[in-house]
């Protein structure tokens, strides 16, 4: 599975974050979140590290992307990068 291998690259410190994170959920303290990393980081002592469950996400491959910049006078700016035969075209647009 494509999330395990990239699991495997990152460094020790990150996936012993991605076991311990209760991600977006409120917290005690900071000293909560640090027991639960040294918790944790004894418990894989000397093993092969899992991927969390919960751990993953989406490769996105887009061919298109706008980055679009309020101006006055509604003469905005906008820049247009797109995608064909991995080359990436730079355009403006019209606002």
């Amino acid at each position: 599975m494509e999330s395990d291998e990239y699991f495997d690259t990152r460094p020790e410190g990150s996936k012993i974050g991605a076991w311990v994170s209760p991600q977006s959920q409120v917290i005690p303290s900071r000293v909560f979140l640090e027991s639960l990393y040294t918790n944790t980081e004894n418990k894989f002592k000397g093993e092969s590290m899992p991927r969390p469950t919960n751990w993953g996400g989406f490769r996105l491959a887009p061919n298109l992307f706008e980055f679009w910049q309020g101006r006055l006078n509604r003469l905005h700016d906008r820049i247009q990068y797109s995608k064909t035969d991995n080359y990436w075209a730079i355009e403006r647009l019209a606002p």
